[in-house]
């Protein structure tokens, strides 16, 4: 060990509104919860990169010689990281040393992978030979070029701006990147892990590539269609120009834009406290963007549905799947009865966590 230990920290994050739209060029709001995961490192003489991962009796030994590394395998974020930084400029020296621990449900949509990327983009950052403290929207879009870019994935830039910066955020990709930071006075929320595998990568092309096409063949036939401008009325001119399935994923589409912006109106109304917040509408509104997710994106599961319902039972306000779906997490806001909704997604076969909005990553030197 030849310095000082970095240890950094990431919370996961859910997706309140705009599930599958930030793809699309639409914006989202997402917000960091109190679930994290955390990379204490240092620098060691012997150049490379070495992690222990105990919680999945993993490690990570990267050999270095300071050119760019080499990607044994698809999405590997430990290298791809050092990678990025390197065209950032960045120098190591010296190696780094370290181990992850976390407690973020795994390939479950609470971006775990993002998270751990963000974390140790910043540990990097601060144990390279020329450390740097990076604003936390730059690790965001280091870690979006890492995940997605490099590997040539279908994915948006919602989880590493949600849990880099933290708390709930509203976030605009097009036509540039707009990020702004909210500050609603939300209570607890019941994250539920459904434990179903979900396949992030296929459901993303089916429902991104899906879209994609249907918009092409729209501004075809109308080149003044907008999926950002056009009204959720106009999808009934194109009916017969799509197929049934195409029809309700344009109208789920269309629906889910507009329930995003009357929740942002909502978070954003003045004067909020937690006496004065509208928590029923908030509930409302989530549910009612489940409901497209359900029928329109078909991303939703038997089970998840279940979960759902009972939590709606035990005293829930609203809820939704979360993340790309096919399986993995839903979450249920309950200021209110988080305990029995805890109880009654465990009942249905979930892993219950319950969770508030949290900070996004934090850095101690020790």
């Amino acid at each position: 060990m030849t310095g000082s230990t970095i240890t950094a920290s990431t919370p996961g994050r859910i997706c309140f509104f705009g599930e599958h739209q930030d793809y699309l060029g639409l914006p989202v709001i997402a917000a960091a919860i109190s679930r994290r995961i955390q990379v204490s490192a240092h620098q060691a003489d012997q150049r490379g990169f070495r992690l222990s991962l105990p919680d999945i009796n993993g490690s990570v030994n990267i050999p270095f010689d300071g050119q760019p590394l080499p990607y044994p395998q698809t999405r590997d974020y430990f290298r791809s990281a050092v990678n990025i930084l390197l065209r950032e400029g960045f120098t190591f020296e010296k190696g780094i040393e370290g181990d992850v621990h976390g407690n973020i449900p795994i390939n479950s949509g609470t971006s775990s992978s993002s998270a751990l990327l963000v974390t140790w983009l910043t540990v990097l950052t601060q144990l390279a030979d020329q450390p740097r403290t990076l604003p936390a929207e730059q690790i965001a879009e280091l870690a979006y070029v890492a995940e997605v870019l490099e590997f040539g994935e279908p994915g948006g830039m919602m989880d590493h701006y949600s849990t880099a910066v933290g708390n709930v955020i509203y976030l605009e990709s097009q036509p540039r990147i707009r990020l702004e930071k909210l500050n609603p006075p939300l209570g607890a929320f019941v994250l539920g892990d459904s434990q179903e595998p979900k396949d992030t990568i296929g459901i993303l092309g089916r429902v991104k590539f899906g879209m994609l096409a249907i918009i092409k063949n729209l501004k075809n036939i109308n080149p003044n269609f907008s999926l950002e401008e056009s009204a959720s009325t106009e999808a009934a001119e194109f009916k017969d120009f799509l197929t049934t399935d195409e029809y309700i994923l344009l109208k789920g589409n269309l629906a889910n834009r507009d329930i995003l912006r009357d929740a942002l109106t909502l978070l954003k109304t003045p004067g909020n406290s937690a006496e004065t917040f509208n928590h029923a509408r908030f509930g409302q509104l989530l549910t009612a963007h489940q409901v497209n997710l359900r029928d329109a994106q078909r991303i939703s599961t038997p089970k998840i549905d279940r979960m759902l319902d009972a939590a709606l039972s035990a005293g829930a306000l609203g809820g939704k799947i979360n993340g790309s779906g096919g399986g993995g997490c839903m979450f249920a806001y309950a200021p209110e009865h988080s305990e029995a909704v805890a109880e009654a997604i465990q009942r249905e076969g979930g892993k219950a966590y319950i969770v508030t909005v949290a900070e996004g990553t934090t850095v101690v030197n020790e």
